[in-house]
């Protein structure tokens, strides 16, 4: 079911900023559906920018869909293990999470994020830079979609090597690859 929204028969002009201004009516549910899935995006990076994965998979459908440039795509378990063996792996090591610019727009929404830690393979600093994109059902995170610049993250995480390589098709599949192995690794020493 989408997102009831009526437009008023009339519009009000802005001639300060010559804009036109039109003025919309949500219902009361739609409007606290909208602010409750605002709320559940919130807490994932509220959770995130505290290390608590459990807090984080909690606003995670049953059925969620994952997908990053690092580790491909994930379903169900496996996306919500991802999260635990990073949260896991940051603790105490001075990672930081901040994000911005929450949009939703009905059960779709995005947001942007900056993720600042030292990759462990090589002692070096990254900056993230990430933009995600999310589709909520029956009020959690069912689609999760996180984007970045791989070439940057990789100049940044791995040095001359990654500026040569990290534009490459033969760079992501072996970086897919390495994550995935440690995300089975992980599952297997916690079952």
């Amino acid at each position: 079911m989408g997102i009831r929204i009526r437009k008023y028969f009339f519009e009000e002009i802005d001639f300060f900023h010559s804009k036109r201004i039109s003025i919309y009516r949500v219902s009361s549910y739609d409007y606290y559906k909208i602010k409750y899935n605002t709320m559940i995006i919130e807490e994932f990076y509220k959770a995130f920018a505290d290390l608590d994965a459990e807090r984080m998979v909690a606003c995670y459908h049953p059925d969620i869909v994952f997908e990053d440039p690092a580790f491909g795509q994930l379903h169900g378990e496996k996306a919500r293990n991802m999260w635990r063996m990073i949260c896991q792996s940051q603790k105490d090591k001075g990672f930081v999470v901040e994000y911005r610019d929450l949009n939703l727009h009905g059960e779709v929404g995005s947001a942007k994020w900056d993720a600042y830690y030292v990759f462990s393979q090589t002692s070096r600093k990254v900056h993230n830079k990430i933009t995600a994109n999310f589709k909520l059902k029956d009020g959690l995170i069912i689609e999760h979609n996180d984007n970045f610049d791989l070439h940057n993250w990789s100049k940044q995480a791995m040095g001359l090597k990654g500026f040569l390589l990290g534009r490459t098709g033969f760079f992501k599949r072996k970086l897919q690859e390495q994550t995935n192995k440690l995300l089975h690794n992980f599952e297997e020493r916690n079952k």
